[in-house]
């Protein structure tokens, strides 16, 4: 396998006019000419704490998913993000502007979600520049990835697809049902786990109607991972393949903070098939604990609770042979290997 990263010395808001890149390699392993090197770029909108843990998660799951594929992965994020949102100094090191990436062309994009501040998702700030660079990754990458809420405001501006609020939040490890052929779920088993952290969500007639193929559901007929063929592929993830081990329990716990804050007025659900039976039954007795007194204290309690949580990744071999099965369409499409059979396919829907 072999990993480098661009870092960018430029004043962030304009184009790089030079790139250095930082090469890490794995011995045992040859390393491959420039030309076989796939060119993979990562949009980061996320903020605060999540935008370094972001990076981390995404950068990792490339790097087990590559393997022998060299990749050579570039940073950039939208307007308005700041140093002291993203990270400060790496930041300003790593990351270009959205207008240097529109001046370039890369064999994949990876495009994460941010925490929506507005209702309407055509009300962010950021979604000018948001469709600019959607509508760049139709025609200028053989594909690219759009992660949980970037899925939702992808298909808003494409289609007019809205999304819909659940009752309560998707929170947790949910089974993932795989349906029809393809090759992003090659080798993949019929059943996987995918963890998911969301309260909206697009349905499966909606995007059948506009011509999109579900690769993968939920038990419950919820849509997990979604596509729709055109000159490059576009491929929705609603979930989470990325997390870290401890991603959701440190979401579970900010959104304790939050309900002991005041600043919202429900007890955040313990994520589904998560934690192991010992610290679940401890964070339920919290739980109602917290609905009669809400104390800082409380979160101390909460936090020693989760110190000792045994979690198992269901997830990461599932997650890692998806982005494999990506970076290897990639190659195929760049040598023009592509089954047309795929590339012109009538939409398929998993069953």
């Amino acid at each position: 396998m072999v990993v480098s990263f661009e870092s960018s010395h430029a004043t962030h808001g304009r184009p790089a006019s030079a790139a250095h890149s930082h090469r890490r390699e794995v011995p045992g392993h040859r390393q491959q000419g420039a030309s076989q090197c796939l060119t993979i770029g990562l949009l980061n909108n996320m903020a605060g704490a999540a935008f370094k843990s972001t990076e981390r998660q995404f950068v990792s799951l490339l790097d087990s998913a590559s393997e022998d594929i060299p990749i050579r992965v570039s940073f950039y994020t939208l307007p308005g993000l700041s140093l002291a949102e993203s990270g400060g100094s790496h930041f300003a090191r790593h990351y270009q502007s959205v207008e240097a990436l529109l001046d370039t062309r890369l064999d994949g994009l990876i495009v994460t979600g941010r925490e929506p501040k507005a209702a309407d998702l055509r009300d962010e700030p950021y979604w000018g520049s948001f469709t600019q660079v959607l509508e760049w990754a139709r025609t200028n990458t053989c594909s690219s990835i759009w992660s949980c809420l970037a899925a939702h405001a992808a298909v808003l501006h494409m289609d007019g697809i809205g999304r819909r609020k659940s009752a309560d939040k998707n929170f947790g490890v949910f089974e993932c049902a795989c349906g029809t052929e393809h090759p992003l779920t090659q080798c993949l088993p019929a059943v996987f786990h995918i963890p998911h952290s969301r309260w909206n969500g697009i349905g499966q007639d909606d995007l059948a109607a506009r011509g999109y193929s579900v690769l993968s559901r939920l038990a419950d007929d919820g849509v997990d991972t979604f596509i729709k063929q055109e000159e490059s592929l576009l491929v929705f993830f609603q979930g989470h393949p990325e997390y870290e081990s401890d991603t959701l329990m440190r979401e579970y716990r900010r959104d304790i903070w939050r309900y002991v804050k005041g600043e919202t007025g429900t007890y955040p659900l313990l994520p589904i098939d998560y934690f192991d039976r010992m610290t679940r039954d401890a964070l339920i007795t919290l739980r109602d604990q917290a609905h009669s007194r809400r104390s800082t204290e409380l979160l101390r309690r909460i936090a020693a609770a989760m110190e000792n949580a045994k979690i198992e990744n269901k997830w990461q071999s599932s997650a890692a042979r998806i982005y494999r099965n990506w970076l290897q369409y990639i190659i195929a499409r760049k040598s023009g290997r592509a089954g047309s059979q795929h590339a012109n396919a009538a939409p398929f829907v998993s069953v």
